[in-house]
């Protein structure tokens, strides 16, 4: 049984390459990001609950700018990541500066990668999580330089891409290679089957 084609809103080339790895036709959305901070972290939010809210609130800015555009009525898929290492959310770096940062913080230890995804269709939202442990090996602050000259930090949460260079940097996962990279294809292949 196949599926019928959805609007992936998210405009992460990583996100449409794994949706393309396991055949389901999309097409991109490029919804306007909202004013103001980009995913604000609100007062006392926990990070389980921001990565939710804010994948949420993704589909949902999606749904009104299908009917805003008069776009043809399909079903969409939102995701969003993030990195948590001593229950603080590691967003995506500023700069290169706070890129260096954040490696820092995760050089020699483990952390956290949650990964939500919603899917919007007919008026309701189904939701899945996928949640990783990530150990990184000790970094040399050279390392960190170099990776950090790269430009791949920039626009990654955590500051890193697991699919890219820092896939050195990685001595072990516990979980969902794919999640970490952006799109869990287990959770979301199970999801479009259920509600599709």
């Amino acid at each position: 049984m196949s599926l019928p084609p959805i609007y992936l809103a998210s405009a992460s080339p990583r996100r449409r390459q794994l949706l393309e790895q396991i055949g389901i036709v999309h097409e991109v959305l490029r919804v306007p990001s909202p004013d103001g901070e980009d995913e604000p972290v609100l007062q006392n939010e926990a990070p389980a609950d921001y990565v939710c809210r804010t994948a949420r609130d993704k589909a949902l800015r999606a749904r009104d700018w299908i009917r805003r555009e008069s776009l043809a009525p399909r079903p969409v898929l939102a995701a969003d990541t993030t990195v948590i290492l001593d229950g603080d959310i590691l967003g995506k770096p500023a700069d290169a500066g706070h890129a260096r940062d954040m490696l820092r913080r995760l050089s020699g230890s483990a952390h956290e990668v949650r990964t939500a995804i919603v899917l919007d269709w007919q008026g309701r939202l189904q939701e899945d999580v996928s949640v990783t442990e990530v150990r990184f090996r000790p970094l040399a602050e050279a390392e960190i330089d170099a990776y950090c000259a790269s430009g791949e930090p920039l626009g990654k949460a955590g500051a890193y891409g697991i699919q890219g260079m820092a896939a050195i940097f990685v001595a072990h996962i516990s979980g969902s290679y794919t999640g970490v990279m952006g799109l869990p294809l287990f959770e979301t292949h199970r999801l479009l089957r259920a509600y599709l």
